[in-house]
């Protein structure tokens, strides 16, 4: 078998045709993702879905990891406005975080199978070095904004990681049917009490 070159840098759509054809090929890959385990998603079927040539899919996406990354993220900053839109200014930061990964959660499970696909591709990018998950701040930016936490320090940084941790944790439990809904949601008010709790509280540093 010849030896796979290791992906080149994505480029990033620029022109609005560019970023039309970038758009295709997300909705292309959420709707296959949706029916398919990552391994029987092909990058072919991709291109063809969104109506692009296939050098024209890896020249944006160098591999399926970096397909879904890119997923998860356009996700995650939907998310992110729709949390800045329904924030309230008097609501408890705490619960504000709790409301956040609710939300995250329900979004989620509503398209299952996409949500496995990205879980999965999340796990190859996670066992390799620099990955296109490596940089990828886009969660826990959100986490560390509905906290109110604005120039966050290394303890913040620790802990926030560590919740999100937690959460794709809950979330996988749900989606593979060992946590109804409404006990993914108690772990997850229980995880951020008990990370964020002291901090958000005042009382650690």
């Amino acid at each position: 078998m010849p030896r796979i070159a290791d992906p080149r840098p994505a480029a990033e759509p620029r022109s609005p045709h560019q970023k039309d054809r970038h758009e295709r090929i997300l909705r292309a890959a959420r709707r296959l993702g949706g029916v398919h385990d990552l391994d029987r998603v092909q990058m072919q079927d991709v291109a063809n879905e969104a109506g692009v040539a296939i050098a024209t899919l890896y020249r944006y996406f160098p591999s399926k990891t970096h397909l879904f990354a890119a997923v998860k993220r356009r996700q995650v900053e939907l998310l992110s406005e729709e949390v800045a839109r329904l924030r309230a200014a008097s609501e408890n930061p705490l619960d504000a975080v709790v409301r956040t990964l609710v939300r995250a959660r329900e979004q989620l499970m509503r398209r299952p199978q996409l949500s496995r696909t990205i879980l999965q591709a999340d796990q190859t990018a996670q066992a390799t070095a620099n990955g296109p998950w490596s940089s990828d701040r886009t969660f826990r930016d959100m986490l560390l904004a509905a906290a109110g936490i604005d120039a966050p320090g290394p303890a913040d940084e620790r802990l926030v990681r560590l919740l999100e941790s937690c959460w794709y944790g809950v979330l996988l439990s749900c989606l593979n049917g060992r946590l109804s809904p409404a006990e993914a949601d108690v772990d997850i008010r229980v995880s951020c009490e008990m990370l964020l709790g002291g901090r958000l509280d005042g009382t650690t540093d």
